[in-house]
């Protein structure tokens, strides 16, 4: 029996660069070339800052000008190509996501029942909570059923706040006092 050699896998090329924004500074990543991440400060389930590769501002040009013009208030979609790293189930979560228009809202019961996966809402919140790229996959966009601000990753305030400002400044406050929109 002849021994064969173990495949061998190039680890991924990986790049990032820290922009401010209205909501903070905010470090995007990218793997072989392409976004794989937005992260912003405190953010929970941000990895450690020596995984996010070297500092080079090179394939962000096109990102930095959409989030600009989006914190403009000139673009209420992104077109982009993106690099998801994550299960199945929540790729397809986070493909629900970038179909909610801006300035709106869906519950976490709302994408479990697109997803045609009724009662899957908790697993649905848990997918969009390790959404990696923040803003442009709009997971800031999913509310809970009694139409209160539940769960961010980036925070409730910066939650709040994007829904505020993609409702042109209209809201209302849920049950638990936190200003939302309807």
């Amino acid at each position: 029996m002849t021994a064969t050699p173990a495949a061998t896998t190039t680890p991924a090329a990986k790049q990032h660069t820290v922009v401010d924004s209205p909501y903070g500074p905010l470090t995007l990543v990218a793997t072989d070339g392409v976004l794989s991440a937005l992260y912003m400060t405190d953010q929970r389930h941000r990895p450690p800052e020596e995984t996010f590769g070297v500092p080079d501002p090179e394939p962000f040009g096109e990102v930095i000008r959409q989030l600009g013009e989006y914190f403009a208030g000139d673009r209420t979609a992104f077109d982009l190509p993106l690099n998801l790293a994550g299960t199945p189930f929540q790729r397809s979560v986070w493909a629900e996501l970038l179909k909610i228009p801006y300035g709106e809202t869906r519950t976490y019961g709302e994408l479990a029942e697109e997803l045609g996966k009724p009662g899957a809402s908790r697993a649905v919140g848990l997918a969009n909570g390790k959404n990696p790229v923040g803003i442009i996959v709009p997971c800031h966009r999913v509310i809970g059923a009694s139409g209160s601000l539940t769960g961010y990753g980036g925070g409730l305030d910066r939650k709040q706040r994007l829904l505020v400002f993609e409702s042109g400044g209209r809201g209302g406050t849920g049950e638990d006092g936190v200003q939302v929109l309807f």
